[in-house]
């Protein structure tokens, strides 16, 4: 092993990870985004309603993200409609193309983690902010969803850091983010052992730092649980108290 080769890798695909980043980052607050209220759609009474949810976020998790970036990337460019339209600007630039796929991908993940934690909320309170007037985006803003993204915290943890290893795919469509750069430098040294070597070193720090942030933010939510659950209660009592 060249260890020079190696410590050089880590400055340059530490420059990389930037890029990573900038499509992990974005394409996790997009998913989060969309995926909320589809998360409510996909555990309503509603057969039909959640049955089309569970549509999308069937075809999105059961094909390989690799599918659905390469169809939207080369796919999207072959129909003649979007080519003369304005969102062209956009889905030409495989930046644009690699987020979109991510963040719907994402968005799938999410939306069904969340389902079974709203599933899973107590009826009991949710009777309870019922009983006090609160409407339904009330009860879905203050009380569920608070619970339900408490529940939900450690398997969205590992969606994150799911889509941020899946990030290197972006490299199949010409973007150079940690696993481009990677696979160029061992083109040009034919080092594959330090490169990519380094290439895993960046990959488990930015790792791990998600994890940390999310455990820091686990520990605050469980402080937090009780409170969510005990002022809807109290609220309850004094609303049926003469």
């Amino acid at each position: 092993m060249h260890l020079d080769i190696f410590l050089q890798s880590i400055a340059t695909l530490a420059n990389a990870a930037f890029l990573t980043i900038a499509l992990t980052v974005p394409s996790l607050m997009i998913g989060f985004v969309i995926s909320v209220p589809l998360a409510f759609m996909r555990a309503s009474d509603s057969r039909y309603l959640s049955s089309a949810i569970l549509t999308y976020t069937y075809v999105f998790r059961g094909t390989p993200l690799l599918v659905q970036l390469f169809l939207i990337y080369y796919g999207l460019g072959q129909i003649e409609m979007i080519r003369h339209s304005p969102l062209w600007v956009l889905l030409r630039d495989p930046f644009w193309c690699a987020l979109l796929a991510f963040s719907l991908n994402s968005a799938a993940y999410t939306t069904e983690l969340f389902r079974g934690a709203i599933k899973a909320v107590p009826r009991g309170l949710v009777e309870a902010a019922e009983a006090i007037g609160m409407s339904r985006l009330q009860r879905a803003r203050l009380t569920v969803f608070p619970i339900a993204f408490r529940a939900a915290l450690p398997s969205y943890t590992n969606e994150v850091i799911g889509l941020l290893k899946a990030s290197s795919l972006a490299s199949t469509v010409t973007l150079l983010e940690i696993t481009g750069v990677a696979r160029r430098l061992v083109s040009e040294t034919f080092a594959p052992y330090e490169i990519f070597l380094a290439a895993g070193v960046i990959y488990l720090a930015l790792t791990y730092l998600v994890t940390s942030v999310f455990r820091l933010l686990e520990r605050y939510l469980a402080g937090a649980e009780p409170k969510v659950a005990r002022n809807t209660a109290m609220l309850s009592l004094r609303r049926v108290s003469p």
